[in-house]
């Protein structure tokens, strides 16, 4: 391979049906991004296209020139996310390629490196920051073929949920910034911009250096932890593995929650965002945001009113979500991880391997550990948006879709609050909902988010 020139005639008609919906589509396979990846056969992407368009049709309102290009990727705790062809994703339900497809989108998915990849070598080429670097040479690959790849190159809109959503707000958050440019000259990606126009993130794994304070601060009363883990279906079965994990902390961890909420406290008064009390401020954000999902709730039928777990800490008052008792709305809750949340005291969390190196399988990435069993500050840095915010050479996306499901335990609530406040200090149009009811999850919201795509770009 000596360039990396998009050929338009090399492609493969495919038609789906899917939830009593048909769709036919031209589709652009495994083309590499990159000129030198670590993984040639990983580090690809696939262009999908409504046929309709080559037959001179718009779909609500696209064509071929003028459709926004989706981007979704399908990493999950930051492992690799593969390419995903319209059809299911590890759920076995229909992914969201196929409905973007149905609407009219181009849906570009590239292959993304995450932990756990090793090189003939053995070295780990998985580790921060691979999986945004990917991204961005995805990216790049687009703009350097923007006049013959489908779709308009200025309306890219990524997706993704739980680690995949942390990516795309990086991906929003750090465009063109020359942090990044040693890793894609190696990787020999495109001499091109790598700034998006939009951002849709699920409930993001992010800001990981300030991720158990959070978490602490949030559960710091609750000392029993219940753990679900989801894992992919096994080779002929169709849903997902589910695994149960119950637990009390110990009294070191019980006594490392207090020093994580108490650190918490300075942490919030670094930020600019405030005309007050920081923490104060942060709870009454995350407050009316639940407030607001409950009356979402009950304006589209649900019976909250008559559900004593909901109405012990909600008050509903004629139809309307008026009051929420916060410790209550915890307990509602209940506590999912241990203390260390994130940077786990065996050093063995999927965040931990995120932080190793080519050598080291993983490393420590806040301040609880000692600066010898901890990642290099410069890759913590480049792996949280919010440090990007305020940085004049990082180009930033003009909008940003933020969801945390409000059963959501995976990480705090403040998180994705504090993401929000950041993107919009800096100017950037962004919304947050805590939808009702909802876990770690994502893509549950398509017409919605769809909507908000299409109110952007029609």
């Amino acid at each position: 391979m000596t360039d990396l020139t998009f050929a338009p005639d090399q492609y493969t008609v495919h038609t789906l049906s899917r939830d009593g919906q048909t769709l036919t589509y031209r589709a652009f396979e495994n083309i590499p991004y990159a000129l030198h990846p670590d993984d040639a056969a990983f580090q690809r992407l696939s262009i999908y296209v409504p046929e309709a368009f080559y037959a001179g049709q718009s779909v609500h309102g696209y064509t071929l020139s003028t459709a926004p290009i989706f981007l979704p990727n399908t990493v999950g705790g930051y492992m690799p996310g593969p390419q995903e062809a319209p059809g299911v994703n590890f759920l076995g339900e229909t992914n969201a390629t196929f409905y973007a497809l149905l609407h009219g989108y181009v849906v570009v998915s590239p292959g993304v490196r995450g932990r756990g990849m090793t090189n003939a070598d053995g070295q780990n080429i998985g580790v921060a920051p691979a999986a945004l670097c990917d991204l961005k040479a995805a990216v790049r690959f687009l703009r350097h073929n923007a006049t013959t790849v489908p779709g308009d190159t200025e309306k890219i809109i990524s997706n993704g949920t739980s680690a995949g959503g942390a990516l795309s707000s990086l991906l929003a958050s750090t465009g063109n910034h020359p942090d990044y440019a040693p890793y894609l000259a190696a990787m020999g990606a495109a001499d091109e911009r790598d700034d998006i126009f939009a951002a849709s993130c699920y409930c993001p794994i992010t800001n990981l250096d300030h991720a158990d304070m959070a978490y602490e601060w949030e559960f710091h009363t609750l000392l029993e932890y219940h753990m679900v883990t989801f894992l992919p279906p096994r080779d002929g079965e169709k849903e997902p593995r589910k695994l149960n994990k119950d637990g009390l902390l110990t009294a070191h961890q019980q006594t490392l929650s207090a020093q994580l909420r108490d650190a918490f406290q300075p942490y919030l008064q670094s930020l600019p965002f405030w005309t007050g009390e920081p923490e104060a401020e942060l709870r009454e954000l995350i407050e009316n945001t639940v407030l607001a999902s409950a009356q979402k709730a009950l304006d589209a039928g649900a019976p909250l009113a008559d559900d004593p777990a909901v109405t012990a800490w909600l008050t509903v008052d004629g139809g309307q979500a008026t009051r929420m008792d916060w410790d209550g709305y915890i307990r509602f809750r209940t506590r999912m991880k241990e203390t260390p949340a994130f940077d786990a005291l065996n050093g063995q969390s999927p965040e931990n391997e995120l932080f190793g190196t080519a050598h080291i399988p993983s490393q420590h990435f806040t301040a609880v550990y000692s600066d010898e069993n901890r990642a290099d500050a410069h890759i913590i840095r480049m792996m949280n948006p919010m440090t990007y915010h305020a940085d004049t050479h990082a180009t930033l996306a003009s909008h940003v879709r933020l969801r945390h499901g409000s059963m959501d335990r995976d990480t705090s609530l403040a998180i994705s609050a504090l993401l929000y406040l950041s993107f919009q200090k800096a100017g950037v149009d962004v919304n947050l909902e805590y939808p009702w009811g909802l876990p770690h999850a994502g893509d549950y919201d398509l017409d919605e988010l769809f909507a908000w795509i299409d109110s952007l770009c029609a």
